[in-house]
Parts: structure tokens; C-alpha cells; sequence
């Protein structure tokens, strides 16, 4: 690949456990080897860093891809999820109609400990502390789906809620530096 790009990843599939929060999940087993062709795929953008939000998923994620891809990896704050602690499990319907709204009303405190407007401003500042740190080179950063779709949707248009629910474990969607044009998306990765 020729041209440097940011490719914005989602962590791969966690094991979900009610008893503590999402934040604290770790990959299952099918998510670690999901791992495995995710950076078969990204390989060809020639990445030169993995950099990943503090959850414990995202870190799984990045650290097996760049020791797949021979390169470092590292942890940069404001890359984590949306914020919503202390929610817990609850059904998929409802877990939807509340993400459904966060993004429909991004300037209301609609849903978790911030707005869907807070946390695009968040991530959006975060993503341009990594980059500034990681001028030339393709980066990869690994994070969230309510943050990745609230980003990219920002640069592309369209609508975060569709954009969310498209996003498999892993997948991920490719910008090229340093105008942040679109390239592509691999909504899936198996």
C-alpha cells in the first residue's frame, strides 16, 4: 500500500461476563483467533504501530495483531468506549433503543455518562493525539464501536446507528492520511 492510513479497528469478541463491566472484558477464545486473519487482512496497509484504547478487549486485540505484525503496540488515553458504567446487562432490544437515541440526540445526555456529542469530541481529540504522535505511517488504532461510528459517520456522513450495528468483532474501516478520505470497510472479519 502506498499511501499511510488510519485503520480504526474493533476490538475483536469478547467474553461476555454479567458479574463484571464491559470495560473489564477480555477476549474469548474465538475472539483471540479472530485476531489472527484480522491482521492478515490489515497487513498490506503496511501498518507501523498499534495503538489501543485502555479496555482490556482493545488491548487483547492490538497487542496479538502487531505481535502478529512484527511492530509495537501501545495504549493512548481517550480511545475507550463510550462511557456508560455501571449499566449492566441488559437485553439486546433495549441495549439498542438506548444507543438508537444517544445517537439520534448527540447534544443530550441520553444514555451513560456522556453524550454522544462528548464522546465524538473525546475520541476525535484522542485520534489527533495519536496521529500527531505517529506522523508518517499507517496506524492502527483499536477501539470501540460507538466511538468508531460516531467518528467515521462524522467524515463521511450517513447514520452512526446503522454504521454501529454493521460493525462485526473485529472489523474495521480504513482512512488514508493525512486528509482523512475513506478507503474502505470490512465490516466483518473471519
Amino acid at each position: 500500500m502506498d499511501t499511510d492510513s488510519v485503520i480504526l479497528v474493533r476490538h475483536s469478541q469478547p467474553e461476555v461476563r454479567p458479574d463484571i463491566p464491559a470495560a473489564q472484558w477480555q477476549l474469548s477464545e474465538i475472539g483471540r483467533q479472530r485476531c489472527i486473519p484480522l491482521a492478515d487482512k490489515i497487513k498490506h496497509f503496511q501498518p507501523v504501530v498499534v495503538v489501543t484504547s485502555r479496555e482490556r478487549k482493545a488491548i487483547q486485540t492490538g497487542t496479538i495483531v502487531a505481535h502478529i505484525l512484527e511492530i509495537p503496540a501501545t495504549i493512548a488515553a481517550g480511545l475507550h468506549e463510550h462511557e456508560r458504567n455501571g449499566m449492566g446487562l441488559v437485553s439486546q432490544n433495549i441495549f439498542e433503543a438506548k444507543l438508537k437515541r444517544f445517537f439520534e440526540e448527540p447534544s443530550r445526555l441520553v444514555f451513560g455518562q456522556e453524550s454522544a456529542g462528548q464522546a465524538l469530541l473525546r475520541f476525535s481529540a484522542a485520534v489527533s493525539e495519536v496521529l500527531s504522535h505517529h506522523p508518517a505511517g499507517s496506524v492502527v488504532i483499536v477501539a470501540h464501536a460507538t466511538v468508531i461510528a460516531l467518528w467515521a459517520t462524522s467524515l463521511i456522513g450517513g447514520d452512526p446507528f446503522s454504521f454501529w450495528k454493521g460493525l462485526g468483532m473485529p472489523a474495521y474501516a480504513v482512512f488514508s492520511r493525512p486528509n482523512l478520505k475513506f478507503v474502505e470497510i470490512v465490516d466483518h472479519v473471519l
